[in-house]
């Protein structure tokens, strides 16, 4: 098992709206699709940072979600064009894949 932990940059004055995003439809349409989310976080003193975490039993489970997430056409017409419209591209979106700990309660 790992987990990816994502961190995004919006664009100013767009992280609200894109946390809103997230949670009621980006969020949703991933799980039901099958991805596990861990958690969503907002920077406490940076206006722009959003980082999310998501968990994969294996290599294997993370292309097949990926494929069923980002080649669906909810994705590709209404979801993604949402992204591209917040996220500020320039500062690049950064994604780790990461392990937890044996007594990481996030197992």
């Amino acid at each position: 098992m790992f987990f990816e932990l994502r961190t995004y940059r919006t664009k100013p004055g767009m992280l609200d709206q894109w946390a809103k995003v997230m949670d009621e439809r980006i969020i949703p349409f991933q799980i039901s699709k099958g991805m596990v989310v861990v958690g969503s976080f907002i920077g406490e003193d940076e206006e722009d940072l959003y980082v999310w975490i998501r968990r994969f039993e294996s290599d294997e489970q993370r292309d097949q979600l990926y494929r069923a997430v980002y080649e669906d056409s909810v994705w590709k017409n209404e979801l993604k064009p949402l992204a591209d419209e917040m996220l500020d591209r320039k500062k690049g979106i950064d994604v780790k894949k990461i392990l937890a700990t044996p007594k990481s309660v996030v197992q």
